[in-house]
């Protein structure tokens, strides 16, 4: 998906939301649960049960009820690897039905990759070929040529970790280099191997403050922002110091929508919140 793309679906459906599919087997709605120890799901001639199958329908579920109201889904890959076989089964079960059912919908690997280039390169090829994202965080630790294989795909986006909302980030991202803290160093070069076109930087919702500075000097690319909801960060604030003529923003919420509710009506609720979340 390109950039014209992206905000056309941002106007269409007059929201910058993206939902993160950070699915927690032991937080999912009990009658959930229950579905990975009763029998079995087919989908497109597979089968999935046990785990796979409980998080197959908790994200069908969960997209049904918030993709008119969003832009983009996320996965966060830690959340299906840490079920093994049957995680990574769910996962790609959860990118086919969202391909096939809401095509129109911007779909991010939260992988958070950083190698060599050789090393990169398969990490390119693994979600932009074999998984179909249209983009992959990555972690730049490493320099360009961790990021530049993601770069030769027409239509699909490095996602760049910038300046983070956990706790530690200021051990790293506030460092000085050449009289500029290390995120907008990082920011710099990394403009500089890339366009908008095809790379976003990741802004925590808990630094919004923060966002009409990196906006002087980056001015067109897309932020990916988590941290609203369940972490205190406030969409508004973001979207008034952030956004450009793009609309330039994802605003990523999970926990505050995933499990928002515990019921037979989780589905329904996490709409409804979605509805209320990063709207125009």
């Amino acid at each position: 998906m390109n950039r014209q793309e992206l905000f056309e679906q941002i106007q269409a459906k007059k929201s910058m939301l993206c939902v993160g599919l950070d699915v927690d087997f032991n937080k999912m709605p009990e009658h959930v649960k229950a579905l990975a120890h009763s029998g079995e799901l087919e989908l497109k001639g597979e089968l999935y049960k046990g785990k796979a199958r409980s998080i197959i329908e908790f994200n069908k579920a969960i997209v049904d009820a918030t993709a008119d109201h969003c832009v983009a889904y996320k996965p966060n890959l830690a959340f299906y690897e840490c079920y093994g076989i049957d995680g990574m089964r769910a996962l790609d079960a959860t990118v086919d039905y969202i391909r096939s059912k809401y095509p129109e919908i911007f779909l991010i690997a939260d992988a958070k990759r950083g190698d060599i280039g050789n090393t990169a390169k398969m990490y390119a090829k693994a979600f932009f070929e074999e998984m179909d994202f249209d983009a992959v965080t990555i972690a730049p630790y490493m320099g360009a040529d961790s990021v530049t294989p993601f770069l030769e795909y027409k239509d699909k986006w490095a996602i760049v970790l910038a300046l983070t909302s956990n706790a530690s980030a200021y051990q790293f991202q506030n460092a000085q280099k050449d009289g500029k803290p290390l995120y907008q160093a990082v920011m710099e070069e990394m403009m500089e191997i890339s366009t908008p076109d095809n790379m976003m930087f990741v802004v925590g919702a808990t630094k919004a403050d923060k966002l009409k500075e990196l906006r002087s000097f980056c001015p067109d690319n897309f932020f990916l922002v988590p941290g609203v909801g369940a972490q205190g960060g406030s969409a508004e604030e973001v979207i008034a110091n952030g956004s450009n003529e793009y609309g330039g923003l994802l605003i990523n919420s999970s926990r505050g929508i995933l499990f928002a509710d515990s019921t037979e009506n989780y589905a329904k609720v996490a709409g409804e919140v979605a509805a209320q979340t990063a709207n125009l």
